[in-house]
């Protein structure tokens, strides 16, 4: 940060889990996204960070990029204590959704927990911009990536902004909620820090971490 500039807010990304999803590069390209945008950033790989009561309250948005992986009970009720008091909740790929994957509070929270991806990496499909007047999604066009392509399971509740089309079953892309009085954002895509750095992945992450936020 230079000298007189003001930090707007704070953001705290805990990252960790399974390696496959090189989440120490990926968050570091977040928190590069975040720090753009005049936030204050703090980078973590431990989930005792949720336990810091401080640090939680202090929070204007908070992205898990932990892959599998379990939690204990303290910081994960913390966490969800934490969004239902305002602080905004965002995050990507399995390194939200693929995250504590016995933890049915977290999953409730969240929106929606990742399945499978058929075929693997290096899918070719088209995201499809559903919603052009919420600020998630407003002024994107439909994109096609070259990844993973993700189904998941997802809670009725959600409101989505973007799909896929898995043969005839439209699959939920980009979404959001609320948990009490937090704004939720979720987005499918982010397998590696290629597929993050794509422009139309980059915007679309953004615009979603800055409408999540406090």
């Amino acid at each position: 940060m230079l000298k007189g500039e003001t930090v707007l807010k704070k953001a705290l990304i805990v990252w960790g889990g399974w390696e496959g999803h090189q989440s120490e590069a990926v968050s570091n390209i977040l928190a590069d996204m975040l720090r753009s945008e005049k936030f204050e950033v703090t980078l973590s790989n431990t989930l005792d960070s949720f336990s810091d009561i401080s640090l939680m309250q202090s929070m204007d948005l908070i992205i898990p990029n932990w892959t599998n992986g379990k939690i204990a009970k303290q910081p994960l009720s913390n966490l969800i204590e934490t969004i239902q008091n305002g602080c905004g909740l965002a995050g990507c790929h399995a390194g939200m959704c693929g995250a504590f994957r016995q933890e049915v509070d977290y999953h409730y929270m969240t929106g929606g927990q990742w399945v499978q991806h058929p075929g693997g990496d290096g899918i070719c499909y088209t995201v499809r911009i559903t919603d052009q007047n919420h600020p998630v999604t407003k002024g994107m066009t439909d994109f096609e990536v070259f990844t993973e392509q993700y189904y998941m399971h997802i809670d009725p509740a959600i409101s989505i902004h973007a799909v896929t089309n898995f043969d005839k079953v439209e699959m939920p892309v980009v979404w959001t909620k609320k948990w009490g009085k937090g704004n939720v954002y979720y987005n499918s895509l982010g397998h590696s820090p290629e597929i993050i750095q794509q422009p139309a992945v980059y915007k679309l992450l953004k615009k979603g971490f800055l409408w999540a936020s406090r």
